[in-house]
């Protein structure tokens, strides 16, 4: 279906083109070359409206919409911090993606993303002890915080 829209869509462009293309080529009166481009802007917008009617047929054949994404529950489950991830996001059993959140409010709020390499995150006093290095990327930090978390 979205192949047949795109060539319906590109088959007017490239008949006008061509014929632009003449017009601007022949050494004719304005009279000629103003009557060929005439025709070429009336052509285009009835096979354009007609393109239209047609896609909203083929969306009405279609039976069922599709299904929504549901989440992953595996992600939701709370999980319970270690004590050095506690006293950045708090002791109380939080989702993963929560957990995360914060982390980056605290690294946000403290302005302890590296400003040369923004992937890169300078750890304060707390974050040393949490990551068990001075600095990280932003990528092996989900790591590291999986180890903080039962």
């Amino acid at each position: 279906m979205a192949t047949a829209k795109k060539a319906a869509k590109k088959a007017p462009a490239k008949k006008a083109a061509p014929a632009k293309k003449a017009a601007a080529k022949k050494a004719a009166p304005a009279k000629k070359a103003a009557a060929k481009k005439a025709p070429a802007k009336k052509a285009a917008p009835a096979k354009k409206a007609a393109a239209k009617k047609a896609a909203p047929a083929k969306k009405a054949a279609k039976k069922a919409p599709a299904k929504k994404r549901t989440p992953n529950a595996a992600f939701m489950k709370p999980l319970t911090p270690s004590p050095q991830l506690a006293a950045v996001v708090g002791s109380a059993p939080l989702p993963r993606t929560e957990i995360v959140s914060k982390l980056w409010a605290y690294i946000k709020k403290n302005k302890l993303q590296d400003a040369v390499n923004k992937r890169m995150v300078n750890g304060d006093a707390k974050l040393k002890e949490l990551f068990g290095k001075a600095q990280v990327s932003m990528f092996e930090m989900a790591g590291l915080i999986g180890k903080h978390v039962k």
